[in-house]
């Protein structure tokens, strides 16, 4: 899923919240200018010793999603797999996610979500708090498809998916593309 979804990676290139880089071999090599962001200092010293060895074409930063030190419209692509989940303020990191994007870019998103499953939903919802410590901080009952609408995205491509052979309360995804919609004031 992870090389399906980058291959729409084009130009300039954020991806958020890149851990120890598990995505750097999906990436194109010769249509990106790629930076990769991580906010713990741990996580980020793994990712720049797996940067060095196998993409030193990018640029590492450590930095939330929530808080990204970067100039407007600085990216023609951002890349967010299973971070939404985890980020403390997710209409926040959305809103950031906007302000970087240039006008014409695109979101690329695979992520954990809600189930739609009404009795799955339930258990994420009564399990959510001992999974937040156990999960790394994953939300796994965000609506993450409803945040992305509010925070200003046009979802112009969705799947929903799943993880094979995980719990059943982080095993909803989706893997999708969005567009800034123009029509939302920023």
């Amino acid at each position: 899923m992870r090389g399906r979804l980058l291959l729409g990676a084009r130009g300039r290139t954020l991806e958020l919240g890149a851990g120890t880089g598990l995505n750097l071999r999906h990436y194109p090599r010769d249509q990106i200018v790629l930076t990769l962001t991580e906010p713990e200092a741990s996580m980020t010293e793994r990712l720049e010793r797996r940067v060095a060895a196998s993409r030193p074409d990018a640029n590492v930063v450590q930095a939330p999603a929530d808080r990204l030190p970067f100039e407007d419209s600085s990216f023609d692509s951002v890349i967010s797999t299973l971070v939404l989940c985890t980020v403390r303020d997710q209409a926040r990191a959305l809103a950031e996610v906007r302000r970087v994007l240039a006008p014409d870019g695109t979101l690329l998103f695979l992520e954990h979500v809600r189930s739609d499953d009404p009795r799955v939903a339930r258990w994420q919802d009564r399990i959510h708090p001992f999974w937040l410590r156990i999960g790394h901080g994953c939300h796994c009952n965000r609506d993450t498809l409803a945040g992305l609408h509010a925070a200003g995205f046009r979802v112009e491509d969705i799947q929903h998916t799943r993880v094979p052979k995980a719990p059943a309360i982080v095993r909803p995804l989706i893997m999708g593309h969005a567009q800034l919609d123009h029509a939302q004031p920023d």
